[in-house]
């Protein structure tokens, strides 16, 4: 069985596509898009605002370093005191929160 029959073959062109290098194709076209409309993308002074604002808060430190440090410093030295009510109040007021926030 003989597939090619002999004879030359000769590659074809898909639909749309020819002289890519001049910018035309051959084959059907769609017509040209008129200029207004087409995509625009445009920097307003808010986009810009919150740009700057993300940059700002990505130089800021979440840890306070010398918070920190003060802790580390007043626990070695055995000044570092927990008062347990505070801790439990805290604890108390998160819980509410929680389940106030889970119910809405």
């Amino acid at each position: 069985m003989k597939i090619n029959g002999g004879g030359s073959i000769k590659p074809v062109n898909p639909t749309g596509v020819g002289d890519v290098s001049a910018g035309k194709a051959s084959g059907p076209q769609t017509p040209a898009t008129p200029a207004a409309a087409r995509d625009k993308v445009e920097i307003t002074s808010l986009s810009a605002q919150l740009a700057q604002l993300e940059k700002m808060l990505n130089d800021v430190s979440v840890v306070d370093a010398a918070r920190v440090d003060a802790v580390k410093q007043a626990i070695s030295e055995g000044r570092f005191q927990i008062d347990s009510e505070v801790v439990a109040d805290k604890l108390l007021s998160t819980v509410r929160e929680l389940l106030v926030n889970q119910q809405a």
